[in-house]
């Protein structure tokens, strides 16, 4: 039993060094350097330790059933699966060193892709030496990592211990009995077993992902640590032709739709401006004026993301007095939306300026959120610092990758707090968070009122204690998940106070509060709702000019124009100076040139709110599921084409990262 167990641990062993020693030769041939092998080892040893439990299971299988069958059929099998494992690993690895320099991201399954559908072209970038060379090389390392194996099988079953499981030729050997056979057989099955949890890469929320390896500013190094045999199966899984998906009409046509959609929106402005029922800002739309309501004009921005807000829980009595507090001081939004369902989609509308589709997260697919642009990239060019607190896991749904792509300079997680203060199933509670960023705060180099650097910061805190099971350390609210909100809330505006105690500091800070997606109260509600996707959206802070509020917005300060988390971008960088070209889906809400609406997208389906109605568009029933109340037939249909437009056009953008 003891050479069983010592081959199996070998192959796991061998895999995992021979990932390793992958990372070396990378750092050798695009840094010229091995001064951060460290770092990279360690960093990527998550991933090659999975792929290691991945290719291990086969053998580890074989060796479970190895007392039942016969030795010549149990070497030609691991010989046939050594000599197939050898060269898909070869072929990994020669691949993502030959690729890495064009494409400058870990090998996926575009190459695949490629080949598949166009053999020629896939091969015609390169000379014939350069692809019989590399075909060599894949052959020669193939051919040693199998012979490796080999020899390991060959040192292991060498042994009385291992070949007496038929033979009784060997001298003073007995064959295994029954009762042993069963022995190995199941403590070889619980080895089996115990890959899962590097192939899973531990029993924490976040499974093994590519992001879960970054670690530097450094984008190279982070591709480095990556084991792009890894890549490649996660991109195998998750893969879609993008630019295939929702195809509803032509492009033309579907152009010519969104287009006819802006100017009926902007015409209907003008009218209701011209008419003299216009709101406040529609009234500005006649001398295209943009209010600038800040009077820092690069102030301290606090980006607060709350976790399953919504308008809802915030007109319940008792539950978000703080909110309501804000919501009357600064500025409210009153016609905000969520972009979708999930926190992952969430983030990406807010930070990114993209509407996230509800069927894929963009999260997950790093070689193209790394070629957007963000607010974190467009503020880094004002000068800004950027810091990332969150409670949680920063590797679930690949979120580290997500924030170091956009350049965020200071990630705090759940592993930068005391063990004793993880305790809740998301992590770190909302009010340890904060206490951490005021903590920060007090170290900074911008304390007190004496501003003793020239680096104004963009903060981002992305709060979870709001989040099923709704466990938290506050106990005034019968209704659980009430109660957490009423706990977020109470943190929240701690902070807000904290910040307002000091008055230099106030007067420069922008705070905007938002929620990552739609609200989780109540409960198990028709997605298909327009309700469930209305979100509040405060801006509040001593940056704020209260003299324009009051002019164009009135008292309480109250924006009546349609937006959604997509627009945040735009309407942020638009009041500080800095362009948005690169985010071409987001729309400045306070701009009165451009058209107002909200989109928003459930699973498989999406809507569109404006002042003239809203339509929400199922796509598994291809049909209209809601139309507001009072909707005119031929806005509802122009609509309803301008939600099945924008979905295939944004699903375009995609597929073109």
């Amino acid at each position: 039993m003891k050479r069983y167990i010592g081959l199996a641990f070998t192959i796991y062993v061998v895999w995992a060094l021979l990932f390793m020693l992958e990372k070396p030769v990378f750092l050798v041939l695009y840094l010229h350097s091995l001064e951060a092998l460290g770092p990279v080892v360690r960093h990527g040893a998550i991933l090659d330790f999975a792929m290691a439990g991945y290719l291990s299971v086969l053998p580890f299988l074989a060796l479970v059933i190895k007392p039942y069958v016969s030795d010549h059929a149990h070497r030609w099998f691991l010989r046939v699966y050594f000599a197939v494992a050898s060269l898909a690993v070869a072929l990994s690895f020669v691949a993502n060193l030959a690729l890495y320099g064009y494409w400058q991201f870990p090998l996926d399954a575009t190459p695949l892709f490629y080949f598949l559908s166009s053999p020629a072209d896939a091969l015609a970038s390169a000379p014939w030496y350069v692809e019989a060379g590399a075909l060599l090389i894949i052959v020669f390392l193939a051919a040693v990592i199998c012979l490796l194996f080999r020899a390991v099988y060959k040192t292991f079953s060498d042994s009385p211990d291992y070949t007496a499981t038929h033979s009784t030729e060997i001298k003073n050997c007995q064959p295994m009995t029954l009762r042993k056979k069963i022995a190995t057989s199941v403590v070889l099955f619980f080895l089996t077993a115990f890959l899962f949890l590097p192939i899973r890469g531990g029993v924490t929320v976040s499974t093994n992902n590519t992001g879960k390896v970054y670690f530097s500013d450094i984008q190279s190094l982070n591709h480095a640590a990556v084991n792009p045999f890894f890549s490649f199966m996660e991109s195998i899984q998750r893969q879609k032709d993008f630019g295939k998906q929702y195809r509803f009409m032509d492009d033309q046509q579907a152009a010519q739709t969104v287009t006819a959609f802006h100017q009926q929106l902007l015409s209907a402005t003008k009218n209701r401006g011209e008419s003299g029922t216009s709101s406040s800002t529609e009234q500005q739309a006649q001398n295209n004026i943009v209010p600038v309501i800040l009077h820092e004009s690069h102030p301290d921005i606090y980006l607060i993301i709350m976790e399953s807000f919504s308008d809802t829980v915030t007109k319940m009595p008792g539950v978000t007095p703080h909110l309501n507090r804000l919501r009357r001081e600064g500025l409210y939004f009153a016609n905000f939306y969520a972009n979708s369902f999930r926190t992952d989609r969430g983030l990406l509308s807010i930070l990114m300026g993209v509407p996230s589709p509800a069927t894929v997260s963009l999260m997950k697919y790093p070689e193209k959120t790394s070629k957007m642009s963000s607010i974190a990239t467009c503020l880094a060019k004002a000068g800004y610092e950027r810091h990332y607190y969150y409670g949680g896991d920063a590797d679930f749904t690949n979120m580290r990758s997500f924030l170091i792509n956009q350049g965020f300079q200071h990630i705090v997680e759940d592993r930068d707090f005391p063990v004793g203060d993880r305790l809740s199933k998301w992590g770190v509670c909302d009010h340890l968070l904060f206490q951490r960023v005021e903590t920060d705060l007090k170290k900074s180099h911008r304390t007190g009122g004496q501003v003793r650097g020239v680096h104004p910061t963009f903060t981002v805190i992305q709060t979870s204690s709001s989040h099923e099971p709704f466990d938290v350390p506050y106990h005034h609210l019968k209704d659980p998940a009430l109660n957490a909100f009423a706990y977020a809330d109470k943190s929240i505006g701690d902070f807000v106070d904290y910040l307002q105690r000091d008055k230099a500091r106030w007067e420069r800070s922008l705070i905007i509060l938002v929620p990552d997606h739609l609200g989780a109260w109540p409960s198990h509600p028709d997605d298909f709702q327009p309700w469930r996707f209305h979100v509040p959206m405060i801006w509040t802070g001593g940056a704020l000019n209260e003299k324009v509020l009051s002019e164009y917005f009135g008292t309480p300060h109250v924006v009546p124009d349609y937006g959604s988390q997509q627009d945040i971008a735009a309407t942020l960088l638009g009041q500080i100076g800095e362009k948005s070209h690169n985010m071409p889906l987001s729309k400045d809400i306070l701009d009165p040139d451009v058209p107002h609406y909200a989109w928003f997208m459930m699973h498989d389906g999406e809507g569109l709110a404006t002042s003239n109605g809203c339509v929400i568009y199922d796509n598994q029933r291809k049909k209209t599921v809601y139309i507001a109340p009072k909707t005119s037939k031929d806005w509802g249909e122009l609509a309803t084409e301008m939600c099945k437009a924008y979905v295939q056009r944004l699903f375009d953008y995609i597929a073109k990262l």
